[in-house]
C-alpha cells in the first residue's frame, strides 16, 4: 500500500524550528511540574480509593461537605471528583492518609468514608471498588518505575551503539528522552496522576519510538552504502522519505486504537490512553525530527566518511603499454 508516490520532503530543513517547539513544551511542563506538581496515582502516594455508585445524581459539593463532618482538619486534602459516565453516578474519593501497613487496619480509612457518606444523607450507595497503598509501598513502586525507565534507556543505547554506531545511539537516546518529557509535560498540562498504567504507557511508547527509530537509521545505514559522494543531510532526507509511507501506516494504525481506548476503554484505561496517544505523536516526530537532527548535528553535514576513503574508479587507471616496447626488437630484425 502506498501512501505518497516518490515523496521528496525535505525534513531536515525544519530542525531547527522542531527542537524550538519541543523546547517551549518541555519548558513550559517544567514550569508546571515547578509550581503546582504533578499529581500521582494512589500507587505513588499512597493512600485509599473508594469508589461509590449511587442511586441517584449527586453533587461534587454534597459528598465533600459529607466528608468535612468526619474529617475534620483533613478534609481539604480528599480528593472527589466523578468517575466513569455521568449516567452511572459513580464518585471516586481518594483519602491520601492512610493507618498502618499491616493487619485490619488497611480497612480503616475505607470504612470511614463510607461511613461518612451514609451520615451525611445524600442518597442511597453500594461500594463497587477500594484501593489501599501504604507510603512505604508507593515508595518502593516509584523507585522501581525510574529505574525501569533509566535502564530502558541505558540499554537502548548500548543496543544501537552496537548495531549502527555511536552517534546513532545518542540521537535515538536524546529522541527518546525527548518524548518522555513532552509526555511528562502533556500529563501535568492536563492533570493526569502518574499512576503504574501511565509508567506502563511511557515504556511501551518508549519501545515503539526507538523501533520507529530503528527502521530510519537502518535505512540511512543501507543508503550510505550506494550514497557515498553525498552529503550525510541528503542521504538522511532521502531516508525518512523512503520510510514516510511505513512510518504513517504504522502510527495511524497504533494512534486509532489508542483513540478507542481514550474514548471508550473507560476511566480506569484513561490516564494510559491519554499517554500513548500523546507517546505515539510525539514518538513520530521525534524520529523523524529530532533523532535524525542528533545524528546530524554530530557527524556533520559533509561527504560520509565511506565517501571520503572510496577508492578510486577502474576507469581511470592506465594500463602498461607492452606493445611499445616490443615494436623496437621488431624493427632491428627487419633492418638485418
Amino acid at each position: 500500500m502506498h501512501i505518497f508516490t516518490n515523496p521528496h520532503f525535505d525534513f531536515l530543513r525544519w530542525r531547527w524550528q522542531a527542537i524550538a517547539l519541543s523546547w517551549i513544551i518541555i519548558i513550559g511542563g517544567i514550569v508546571v511540574i515547578a509550581t503546582k506538581g504533578i499529581p500521582k496515582g494512589v500507587e505513588f502516594a499512597g493512600g485509599t480509593v473508594v469508589i461509590t455508585q449511587f442511586d441517584q445524581a449527586v453533587s461534587i459539593q454534597q459528598v465533600r461537605t459529607a466528608l468535612d463532618k468526619s474529617f475534620p482538619g483533613g478534609g481539604q486534602n480528599i480528593i472527589v471528583q466523578t468517575y466513569g459516565a455521568p449516567a452511572q453516578h459513580q464518585v471516586m474519593v481518594r483519602v491520601p492518609q492512610v493507618g498502618a501497613e499491616s493487619g485490619a487496619s488497611l480497612s480503616t480509612t475505607a470504612q470511614a468514608v463510607e461511613a461518612a457518606l451514609t451520615q451525611g444523607n445524600i442518597g442511597a450507595f453500594k461500594k463497587i471498588g477500594t484501593e489501599i497503598v501504604g507510603p512505604a509501598v508507593g515508595q518502593e513502586l516509584q523507585s522501581k518505575g525510574i529505574w525501569a525507565t533509566v535502564l530502558s534507556l541505558a540499554g537502548i543505547l548500548v543496543y544501537l551503539a552496537f548495531r549502527f554506531q555511536f552517534s546513532f545511539g545518542v540521537g535515538a537516546v536524546v529522541a527518546t528522552i525527548h518524548d518522555l518529557l513532552v509526555t511528562l509535560a502533556f500529563l501535568a498540562f492536563f492533570r493526569y496522576d502518574l499512576s503504574l498504567n501511565v509508567i506502563a504507557a511511557i515504556l511501551t511508547m518508549t519501545g515503539y519510538s526507538t523501533n520507529d527509530t530503528i527502521v530510519i537509521f537502518d535505512r540511512v545505514r543501507e543508503n550510505l552504502r550506494g550514497m557515498r559522494r553525498d552529503s550525510l543531510n541528503h542521504v538522511i532526507n532521502v531516508s525518512v522519505n523512503q520510510t514516510l509511507g511505513r512510518t504513517v501506516i504504522t502510527s495511524g494504525t497504533a494512534l486509532l486504537t489508542a483513540l478507542a481506548l481514550f474514548f471508550f476503554g473507560g476511566e480506569v484505561l484513561h490516564g494510559f490512553a491519554f499517554t500513548m496517544v500523546v507517546g505515539i505523536i510525539t514518538g513520530t516526530y521525534s524520529s523523524v525530527f529530532i533523532a535524525a537532527a542528533i545524528v546530524s548535528f554530530w557527524r556533520g553535514s559533509s561527504p560520509t566518511r565511506a565517501a571520503a576513503h572510496a577508492p578510486a574508479p577502474a576507469a581511470a587507471a592506465v594500463p602498461p603499454q607492452q606493445p611499445t616496447r616490443r615494436s623496437k626488437p621488431q624493427r632491428k630484425a627487419r633492418a638485418s
